[in-house]
């Protein structure tokens, strides 16, 4: 679990999994009434309600659904009003940990992101602790499979995006754009017939914290407990699980 493409490929897998028992469902309907509420219910001139819209599209969440969230984010339909909250902490071997909430009730959701942190080897820390530990961007995972590495570069870079990787040990190319440019460069390479596994703006490690067994072990219950919160929308960290680990892990 080399690097930043296997961690969102495993999240994006995790995510249609999930969708089976709904929750992932109750995360985007969250989504897609709070980016409504702030920015409008349009799509086209909302990219975050656009972002999440998608994000409903890859999990096969009905249309009706999608329509509600929106309609209750406008207040078109009654509905709870949730606020963001972002929190920072360490995980085990000294892992830097991002949460972005939403939730209804902070003084509910707090003491539980407490408790579930130091419950699998973490802590929750000061606000700014461990946020200069990453770069906001938005970031698209393509198929190789499905695209040459010049078609990709091609699309991406002239739509706007600021980067692109290859790493030959990965079955997808990573798109780096800013967080502003992701829809662009997204719709770009969809225009050029290129199939794109997910997209989302997301928090980058400038650095990763390599983890033995022992603590891999434990940062992947610590987040799975994060992310079975139902007020947990993402959860971002720095670490790095080696392949001959992460083989040992999947037994």
């Amino acid at each position: 679990m080399s690097g930043h493409s296997k961690w969102s490929q495993i999240k994006h897998k995790k995510a249609h999994s999930d969708a089976k028992r709904g929750k992932i469902f109750t995360k985007i309907v969250k989504e897609i009434s709070t980016a409504a509420r702030l920015g409008g219910g349009d799509a086209d001139s909302n990219p975050r309600l656009r972002t999440a819209i998608d994000k409903a599209k890859e999990v096969n969440m009905p249309h009706d659904n999608i329509k509600k969230a929106i309609l209750k984010g406008t207040a078109a339909l009654p509905g709870m009003s949730y606020e963001e909250y972002l929190y920072e902490g360490y995980g085990p071997a000294g892992v830097a940990v991002m949460v972005e909430v939403m939730t209804d009730n902070k003084n509910r959701t707090v003491p539980e992101i407490r408790f579930i942190m130091s419950k699998n080897g973490g802590s929750l820390g000061e606000s700014g602790c461990v946020s200069w530990m990453f770069d906001k961007k938005g970031y698209i995972l393509v198929a190789k499979s499905g695209a040459s590495e010049d078609a990709v570069m091609t699309a991406a870079l002239d739509a706007g995006a600021e980067d692109m990787k290859n790493d030959p040990e990965e079955d997808n190319f990573e798109v780096i754009t800013a967080p502003e440019g992701l829809t662009a460069v997204k719709e770009a390479l969809e225009k050029a017939v290129i199939s794109i596994e997910s997209a989302e703006v997301t928090m980058l490690p400038k650095n990763y914290v390599v983890l033995d067994q022992k603590a891999a072990e434990q940062m992947m219950r610590l987040i799975d407990a994060l992310e079975d919160n139902d007020d947990v929308q993402n959860v971002y960290a720095n670490f790095d699980i080696p392949d001959d680990v992460a083989e040992k892990l999947n037994k």
